[in-house]
């Protein structure tokens, strides 16, 4: 029956069916990928090579390796360290917290995920909320509106802008340099935030947001202990260095030798190897001080010396940890951790204790639980269950809390900054970036686990399913039809009011459908218009990635407003009152700046 269906009206059909079905989001925007690949090749639109084009293409491969360089810089803790800078600069009242706040996360979104540079500020910013007694709605969303505008600094920052440079190299034209956008992105940021404080910050809701759930989890306090191995960075300190050197983020409040208690501070070279610190830690650091050198988490006593059988990826040993509420009418209650012997009946070692009233300060095995205690276990799969099984434990929480290498954040911080000028020096663009990935792995920066966890399967899938539908446009002329359409009412206009009148377009598209898959349908058409409206062929198509990744009318636009949404107790009509003005100005700034660098 195709043979009697013109290509363009096959092509456009999928398409339809493809929009349809991600706007209702009754299947998974990977899985749509999935079948707009092969629709395309059972509708003889693509030869099966053209249609898996996308799967090898750069922006897909790009993306992979940006979403592991982006894990780097998270787990080294060089966005928590960011973090705490913005905290420690911020002055009173909203203005100042609001543009550093602003500025920082979408500088940092230059470079890494912007879902990713949201997630890791949306702590800060409600930890500064409760210190200045600002509600959250007033920092939560400019956050997430400066990450969309931070994309736009280089074309790493977002899918949209890889898919555009593969399609302008597609056409004959050039590819983008990673920091080709700059300029524009940079006014773009600089002029969201100058619009959030003069204007912006009175359409922002003064109302307190959703407390999370699981919040009530993330504790800190926990007692745990750490044993001096040889060669330890610990050996020449005393209990005075390790309180002021930062890379040590605990509070040393007992010390054990050959199983005794040994009384008062230690002073320089009294801490020998064997030693085993009492410290009160947070659940990063408590995970931290395992990654270091000559330090060792646990044992908790002489019964629980034996570790858990690891399996092959013993780095994540996150992955194996959980937190367990110990019930009121446990059996556990009024007994010592040694006394429980958790090893011998359940196949899991205890390695931390949180208390909510009362201080611990004592060899964690020596602890006599009590209702409402959380212990951090470790264990396997099936001793997790036997645990959960018994009726001493009230509930299994995920632990909240994650590994940061952090004496490696200048390394990570180095490994992205030699990929990116890699790049700059004219290594193709995924190349470079695969070059970072591997290095940040080969460094451990990041865990090969925590790198493969990092990579957005959907995203990835879908940006490879996507990108064949701006060859398939170009090989059946749609985009070409689509363009002489729009042609003639645009043809009259200046170059400024059609390059707006597309960015809008593209603003209004982009709020149901990804930014890659907004920018792979409107390129091509892009490139057909550039000439009837006398521009540049790269300012059309970077006017479509602009239009797809800066506009933020609606919370479904982009990833990081939901990710917001409940934290900051928005409602959808906050974002269409904040959002709509933002957008536009983007969008004339655009329109005007895009011809101007690509004349």
């Amino acid at each position: 029956m195709s043979d009697f269906v013109s290509p363009e009206a096959r092509l456009f059909a999928i398409i339809a069916v493809a929009i349809a079905l991600l706007v209702s989001e009754r299947i998974r925007a990977d899985l749509v990928g999935v079948l707009i690949v092969v629709a395309l090749w059972a509708a003889r639109l693509l030869n099966p090579d053209e249609a898996l084009a996308g799967f090898s293409s750069e922006p897909a491969i790009a993306v992979a390796a940006v979403f592991v360089l982006g894990a780097g810089l998270l787990e080294t803790g060089v966005s928590d360290a960011a973090g705490r800078l913005i905290a420690r600069w911020s002055g009173p009242g909203l203005l100042r917290p609001l543009a550093l706040l602003m500025g920082s996360v979408g500088l940092l979104s230059a470079f890494t995920h912007h879902v990713t540079t949201t997630a890791s500020m949306v702590p800060v910013a409600l930890d500064l909320s409760k210190e200045r007694d600002i509600p959250p709605s007033r920092l939560l969303m400019p956050i997430s509106f400066a990450a969309s505008l931070g994309t736009t600094i280089t074309i790493i920052g977002a899918p949209a802008f890889l898919i555009a440079s593969d399609a302008l190299q597609g056409a004959g034209e050039p590819p983008l340099g990673v920091f080709s956008v700059a300029p524009l992105g940079l006014a773009l940021l600089a002029a969201g935030v100058l619009f959030m404080l003069l204007t912006g910050r009175w359409l922002l809701p003064d109302r307190r947001g959703v407390e999370d759930p699981s919040a009530g989890y993330r504790l800190d306090g926990y007692l745990t202990e750490i044993e001096v191995q040889p060669g330890s960075p610990l050996l020449d300190k005393s209990a005075e260095d390790l309180a002021t050197d930062r890379r040590y983020e605990f509070e040393v409040v007992g010390r054990i030798r050959d199983g005794s208690r040994v009384p008062g501070r230690f002073a320089e070279g009294d801490l020998q190897e064997g030693d085993v610190l009492l410290v009160r830690t947070s659940p990063e650091h408590m995970l931290a001080v395992g990654e270091e050198r000559g330090i060792e988490l646990g044992p908790t006593s002489q019964y629980e010396r034996a570790s858990v059988p690891r399996d092959a990826d013993e780095e994540d040993v996150e992955e194996r940890l959980v937190q367990v509420v110990v019930a009121a009418a446990s059996d556990f209650a009024g007994r010592t951790i040694a006394q429980v012997d958790f090893r011998q009946r359940f196949g899991v070692l205890v390695l931390g204790l949180w208390r909510q009233r009362g201080w611990l300060a004592d060899q964690l095995a020596h602890v006599r639980l009590q209702p409402g205690d959380v212990l951090v276990v470790q264990g396997d799969e099936d001793a997790l269950a036997r645990l959960s099984a018994d009726r001493g434990v009230l509930m299994l929480v995920p632990f909240q809390g994650r590994a940061r290498v952090l004496r490696k954040r200048w390394l990570a911080l180095a490994i992205l900054l030699g990929a990116i000028a890699l790049a700059i020096a004219g290594a193709p663009l995924q190349m470079a970036m695969l070059v970072g990935a591997a290095a940040m792995v080969l460094t451990r920066c990041v865990t090969p686990g925590q790198a493969y966890r990092a990579i957005d399967q959907r995203v990835f899938v879908f940006i490879a399913g996507a990108i064949p539908l701006g060859a398939a446009m170009e090989k059946t002329g749609a985009a070409r039809t689509i363009a002489e359409l729009l042609e003639q009412p645009l043809s009259g206009a200046t170059p400024f009011i059609a390059l707006l009148a597309i960015f809008v377009a593209v603003a209004l598209v982009t709020q149901f459908m990804s930014d890659a898959a907004t920018t792979a349908l409107f390129a091509p058409i892009a490139l057909g218009l550039a000439g009837a409206i006398g521009v540049s062929p790269t300012a059309c198509v970077v006017t479509v990635a602009v239009g797809s990744v800066a506009s933020s009318i609606t919370p479904l636009g982009h990833h990081g407003n939901l990710l917001v949404y409940g934290p900051g107790g928005y409602r959808f009509s906050d974002f269409v009152r904040a959002g709509t003005p933002l957008t536009l100005l983007v969008g004339v700034i655009a329109a005007a700046g895009t011809p101007l660098l690509w004349p």
